[in-house]
């Protein structure tokens, strides 16, 4: 429906074999058709569809799909995020909360990590959700349910941050590696190799050291 819709457009998804796309220029589309397999398998509903458009290797609009709950997150940077769910639409910004203590942290169902919770337990944080899908994740950081997301880790891909980055940053949050740098889309090399930083704006820079020191400890960065 891709190829339909933006005959000239590239698609680098994870189930295809060819990711030649991801080495042109322009337009090329990053696609995870279910994350979060280990939710899917145990019937828990917290898995989702995952779509972003990168624009010269920079993530531009995206869209995250749960089908349990038709649960849509959507979002262009510069031009806004939207969660439709039953039905209505609303526009989706990310809190305010800066003071870290008071962050909620949203974190892996299944793939908790000692990391992750070093981080948290550093900032002070005292609240925490559970979710599976990245996506899902920075869904609930864009609708305010979460302000933190931390992925002390290079198992994900590139088809697992682009449509999550566009729909986060366009809902006003950050998204970058554990060492602050933003997302590049293309190339060879699938893997984000620097792990995951999810936030919202107003508390990113108190939480990016803390995040950027455990992810050196474990020798994830320089």
């Amino acid at each position: 429906e891709l190829e339909k819709a933006f005959p000239g457009d590239g698609i680098v998804a994870e189930e295809t074999a060819d990711m030649s796309d991801a080495l042109k220029g322009g337009r090329c589309w990053y696609v995870d058709p279910l994350d979060g397999t280990k939710e899917f398998v145990v019937r828990n509903g917290e898995f989702s569809v995952m779509l972003g458009l990168a624009i010269d290797g920079v993530a531009t609009a995206g869209v995250v799909y749960r089908p349990d709950n038709d649960k849509l997150y959507s979002g262009v940077v510069g031009d806004g995020a939207y969660l439709d769910e039953r039905g209505v639409r609303s526009a989706l910004t990310v809190s305010t909360v800066a003071s870290p203590r008071d962050l909620k942290l949203v974190v892996s169902r299944s793939h908790r990590n000692r990391a992750v919770a070093n981080v948290g337990s550093q900032l002070g944080i005292e609240q925490e959700a559970t979710s599976g899908s990245v996506g899902l994740k920075a869904g609930l950081i864009a609708e305010q349910k979460a302000d933190l997301y931390v992925h002390i880790a290079d198992k994900s891909s590139k088809w697992d941050a682009c449509g999550p980055e566009a729909v986060l940053r366009a809902a006003g949050g950050r998204f970058t590696d554990l060492a602050g740098n933003t997302y590049r889309y293309g190339g060879t090399d699938m893997r984000n190799r620097g792990g995951i930083l999810a936030c919202n704006a107003a508390a990113y820079d108190a939480v990016l050291p803390v995040a950027r020191d455990a992810a050196r400890a474990v020798g994830l960065i320089d």
